[in-house]
């Protein structure tokens, strides 16, 4: 099984439930990291004089209207490839941590109308999980990343480094809980207050007990 199909096939295995009641969709996306800042900055340039020329022929329609339409332009000229048929949509607003963003649906039911669907494909980004894993390696000492010495032939070791898997896995679970409850953002919400499920921040020692036996 290849890699992209072992990552297909746990996604919709891990969330057939969630997905076949139509409360969640799951997205492949990728980004071209390897491209250089002056090829960042070229393609971004381009989007913006094709948002512009879009913004002038339709000066009656919001910014965000423009964002769809021009999406939904693109999810029609969609051609399906590979053995799984997959059908990948090349983001018309790219940014410079995500370059030529592509996103492949890959729950499609058929069942969403164009703006709904564009509004979706509009979302598939790999930013939150970013940031997630920049927190991890930021506050927890046994994930930092691994450095390499000129005396190890390439071989990395990191004194804080976990080497009982175990530790890792309640290290995460514990984070977890506080990243999506605990950890506000910009605008001064945790992500379960984003989602409905959570009313306001909660304390990191309403939810956690730490004995000292």
């Amino acid at each position: 099984m290849d890699q992209d199909s072992g990552m297909r096939a746990a996604c919709l295995a891990a969330f057939q439930s969630e997905i076949s009641a139509r409360r969640a969709d799951a997205f492949f996306v990728r980004i071209a990291k390897e491209r250089t800042i002056t090829e960042k900055r070229q393609i971004i340039a381009a989007s913006r004089a094709e948002f512009d020329l879009a913004r002038q022929a339709n000066p009656g329609l919001s910014d965000t209207e423009i964002e769809n339409l021009l999406i939904k332009e693109r999810i029609a000229h969609m051609a399906p490839r590979g053995k799984w048929q997959d059908k990948w949509l090349i983001h018309p607003f790219p940014n410079m941590s995500e370059p030529e963003r592509a996103a492949c649906y890959l729950t499609d039911f058929g069942d969403y109308d164009a703006d709904h669907l564009a509004r979706l494909y509009n979302k598939a980004s790999l930013h939150a999980i970013d940031c997630f894993f920049m927190q991890v390696r930021r506050r927890l000492s046994i994930l930092e990343r691994p450095i390499a010495s000129s005396s190890s032939a390439g071989r990395t070791w990191y004194g804080y480094s976990a080497y009982n898997p175990a530790m890792i896995v309640k290290m995460l679970g514990i984070f977890r809980v506080f990243y999506n409850f605990c950890l506000s953002g910009q605008d001064g919400k945790t992500p379960a207050m984003r989602l409905g499920l959570a009313k306001g921040k909660v304390a990191l020692e309403d939810i956690i007990y730490f004995s000292s036996n």
